[in-house]
């Protein structure tokens, strides 16, 4: 029997990562960066769709992949409704939710879009989104924000945090839904979370406004000071917006959003950088400690994850910080594209069940 070909697809605000798998085995794995000058014609996030969907099948068919073998195209579930765990089949619904930004505009939104795109046009592939960023199993006293106009939404790297706790629920011989964790997802964006027995019941948005500051993130703001900005008339609606997600967190402090390039200042001796590097890990470990919190101390594990986590004095920082809580396990970078293939591959072998997005 001819073994099946997955396609995944995880976009990023300025790169497109794909790979292939041969069911398990990946064949190869690729990411295309996008200067800002190719995305500039473009007014809206999704409307670089066919953009990035005609330079993978360019790299597909450069490298002899035969296209017309994928039995699945599986992207980076976006900023659908709020939705539970688990993968589902791209449909009307979802494609319409995420053309208009239902939740908000954000570069995870191509990945269905795209998935679909390149399924439509192949002999037998079906389309897929897996854990997206809105997945929602929070507590119900967990969204309370304060005030009855305001409510704490779930918006964070559902896929790699719950990816990497089931590799490390693997790796102890335990079911991820028998364990307490922490997850601490650090990257473009930053989110913790805190998963109790499976489930993920309180976690910072990672989009747009809670939680630690990132390298292109502001965090949580004050505020008041927040408010006063709002009616300086300095400013427009859409540049605060910026100062929260894209330019603010690191890239407003010190004009970089690349934090390889930010702890390599920081080791040759630039104070700021190091300042900055510090602060985020102290925000990561408090916000880790207020999660502990939330489970009562009971909590097996915490787990370090994305790209920031290759840096050892990260990491040693917020062990330092949180390790009297649990062990604090690293692993570094991100685990989403095989998170993606496998849910795909158990899809078309009906091993799980798909849901309907409506």
């Amino acid at each position: 029997m001819q073994k099946k070909l997955i396609l995944v697809i995880n976009p990023g605000s300025t790169s497109t990562k794909f790979a292939v798998f041969e069911e398990r085995k990946e064949l190869f794995n690729l990411t295309l960066r996008h200067s800002l000058e190719e995305l500039k014609p473009f007014k809206k996030i999704t409307e670089q769709y066919a953009f990035r969907k005609d330079l993978i099948i360019k790299e597909l068919k450069s490298r002899g992949i035969d296209v017309n073998s994928i039995s699945a195209v599986v992207g980076r579930g976006g900023l659908v409704k709020p939705i539970e765990s688990g993968i589902y089949e791209v449909n009307e619904a979802m494609k319409r939710d995420l053309d208009k930004g239902l939740m908000g505009e954000h570069a995870s939104n191509l990945g269905g879009l795209i998935a679909d795109d390149i399924a439509s046009e192949l002999p037998s592939a079906r389309a897929f989104i897996v854990d997206p960023v809105v997945v929602d199993e929070m507590e119900e006293v967990a969204r309370v924000a304060g005030h009855p106009e305001f409510s704490r939404l779930s918006i964070f790297h559902a896929l790699n945090q719950k990816a990497v706790a089931r590799i490390y629920s693997e790796s102890i011989g335990e079911s991820y839904e028998d364990l307490n964790l922490i997850v601490a997802h650090m990257g473009g964006g930053i989110s913790v979370g805190a998963h109790v027995k499976g489930r993920v019941i309180d976690v910072n948005n990672a989009l747009n406004g809670e939680g630690p500051f990132s390298p292109e993130r502001s965090g949580g703001l004050p505020a008041g000071q927040l408010v006063d900005v709002c009616f300086s008339g300095k400013y427009s609606k859409e540049e605060i917006k910026q100062m929260i997600t894209g330019k603010g967190g690191m890239v407003a402090y010190l004009g970089t959003n690349s934090f390889l390039d930010i702890c390599k200042n920081a080791d040759e001796g630039h104070a700021m950088s190091n300042f900055l590097r510090d602060a985020s890990a102290y925000q990561v470990g408090k916000e880790i400690g207020a999660l502990a919190a939330v489970m009562e101390g009971s909590v097996d594990a915490i787990l370090l994850t994305g790209g920031m986590a290759y840096e050892k004095p990260t990491n040693e920082y917020i062990k330092k910080m949180v390790g009297f809580i649990a062990p604090v396990i690293i692993y570094p970078g991100e685990d989403e594209l095989k998170a993606l293939a496998f849910n795909g591959l158990m899809a078309i072998r009906n091993e799980i069940e798909v849901k309907d997005y409506s």
